[in-house]
This record gives C-alpha cells, sequence and structure tokens, in this order.
C-alpha cells in the first residue's frame, strides 16, 4: 500500500453539512420521502457529528462541518488486483472542526459499498438540485457515441471525434458532443438503423453525466463539477477492478466502514477505508444480471 496521501481537490459545504455516497441514486431521495438535506442535517446532529443514512438502493453518510472553510480530500491508494493500477484504499476528507477532547477512538459511522456508478461528496443542499441519470438536462444538450464493427464506415457518414472513456484509452469511441437533445436522438436512432454493426448511445447532460465525464480520463477517475453552486467531487472505479473487487455490493457483503477520526493536526477527519484484496475471496463473484439495479 501506499503510505503516502494524494490529494484530489476540495470541496466547500456551506449549509455545514457534508454528504458522501452513491452518486447514480441522488435524486432517489425525493422520490421517497424528504429531501436529503433534511435526512443530512438530522444525521449531522447525532451526538458524534455525523451518521449513516439508507433508503434502498440510496445511501450516504452526512457530517457537521464548518462552514466557512475549503475541506481538503486526499486518499491513499494500493495496486488492483485486476490490472496493479493505483485504485483508492483509504478516502480522508479534512471537516475543518476539531477532535472532540477526551474522544480516543475512531467513531463508526456505518458502512458503504463502491458502487458501479461511482461515489460523490458535495455539500447537503446543494445536492437537493441534483439531476440524476433519467433527468432532464438543464442546457438541453446531450453528446451521442457510438462503435462497433462497422464504425468506421459510419463514421464517413456521421462524422464525429473519438472520444476517450476512461484513463488510458487512446482509441475511445466516435462521439458529437454539446447536440441538441432531440437531434442527438434523432441522430443516434439513425447511426443505428445504417447498419446491424454499430451500436449507439445518447447522454444528456445530468449532473450524474457531467461528474461521469469530468473524472472519465483522470487518474484515479476523480472530477470536480458545480451542483447547486457548490463544487462536488466525483469518484470513479475502473470496470474491471469493481467486478473483482466490488461486483455485488451491499448485497454480497462488499461494505466498507466509515469512521470520524482524529488527524496528526488535532483536527477530525470523515475517512472511507478500503481493506487490501484477500485472494480468497475471488471466486465469490456474482453472475450476470445478478446485481440488479440502474444501469449506469
Amino acid at each position: 500500500m501506499n503510505d503516502s496521501f494524494t490529494h484530489l481537490g476540495t470541496v466547500t459545504a456551506p449549509s455545514g453539512v457534508l454528504v458522501f455516497g452513491i452518486s447514480l441514486w441522488v435524486d432517489h431521495w425525493p422520490q421517497v420521502g424528504r429531501p436529503l438535506s433534511e435526512r443530512a442535517r438530522e444525521a449531522a446532529a447525532r451526538g458524534a457529528g455525523g451518521g449513516h443514512l439508507m433508503e434502498d438502493p440510496a445511501e450516504a453518510v452526512a457530517v457537521a462541518v464548518d462552514r466557512t472553510r475549503a475541506l481538503a480530500v486526499r486518499a491513499r491508494t494500493a495496486p488492483s488486483p485486476f490490472d496493479d493500477e493505483p485504485a483508492i484504499s483509504v478516502l480522508e476528507v479534512e471537516l475543518a472542526i476539531p477532535w472532540p477532547e477526551g474522544r480516543e477512538a475512531p467513531v463508526p459511522l456505518g458502512d458503504l459499498p463502491v458502487d458501479r456508478g461511482g461515489m460523490l461528496l458535495g455539500d447537503a443542499v446543494g445536492l437537493d438540485s441534483w439531476i440524476g441519470l433519467d433527468g432532464e438536462p438543464a442546457d438541453g444538450l446531450a453528446d451521442v457515441t457510438y462503435w462497433g464493427r462497422d464504425e468506421d464506415e459510419a463514421h464517413e457518414r456521421f462524422g464525429g471525434e473519438r472520444i476517450p472513456q476512461f484513463e488510458g484509452d487512446e482509441r475511445g469511441s466516435y462521439g458529437l458532443l454539446d447536440l441538441p437533445l432531440d437531434r442527438a436522438r434523432a441522430l443516434a436512432a439513425e447511426i443505428e438503423n445504417h447498419g446491424a454493426g454499430v451500436v449507439s448511445s445518447v447522454a444528456p447532460h445530468t449532473d450524474f453525466h457531467r461528474l461521469e465525464c469530468a473524472g472519465r480520463t483522470r487518474p484515479l477517475t476523480v472530477g470536480a463539477i458545480e451542483v447547486g453552486g457548490c463544487p462536488v467531487l466525483g469518484f470513479g472505479w475502473c470496470q474491471g477492478d469493481h467486478a473483482v473487487r466490488h461486483h455485488g455490493e451491499r448485497a454480497w457483503g462488499r461494505v466498507y466502514p466509515v469512521t470520524l477520526d482524529r488527524d496528526a493536526n488535532g483536527g477530525t477527519v470523515l475517512r472511507w477505508s478500503i481493506p487490501a484484496w484477500d485472494e480468497e475471496d475471488e471466486g465469490d463473484e456474482v453472475g450476470e444480471g445478478d446485481e440488479g439495479g440502474r444501469a449506469a
């Protein structure tokens, strides 16, 4: 394991409450009751200064922070058993509040899975305005990508440029970006009707898509966007690494502890720890389609 931390960026939480959770389901909270910010505020007001939130399949942890300070985010990494590339093993967020006097042990807040759609960190109130995967893009635009056996032939007719899909992907898929949504959908249908050897995808500019794109080709797949006037950090995972270590997520017990802990300077940090891979778990993989849930 890498014993040094890598700085990933900063976030702010003007509401005084910071949320760390599954990005794919942020828009699920208001559909099943009160807004995320109300639930998060209650969790952060608990005696320990934070707590776990769950409304299956949505999950998050909410903590109290200094609303006036920028909060540094950092990570330790360890080689992935999938491709030996660095993957997050410990994520830490400075909360800019002192560690309580007399408190000796870390405070467990629950646990979280590594979601295949990614994780995010942001202000509780800011996230109330989150536009999820099925939402309508605020700018009315979308991206179209297409690939397949006959992609080069399709490219001669429909154009576009190579769009990298992940860090180190030099080739990528062909794509046309920032099209009006109706035009994007019509173009995708036209591309697929062109021949059986091409598949297309339309991605409206939702907050989920914007955050995914922001980190797609960056180290550790970490990206940043603004939501509700506040910076949000997103954390993605290589799909191969997820399949090897995290597939099945909570249903298969692949969840990792979240704690409040003291840092070397006497401050409080939010810490999410992903233990080293246990090779004995290698056979415990979930079959395709067993995980269920929403497609990212």
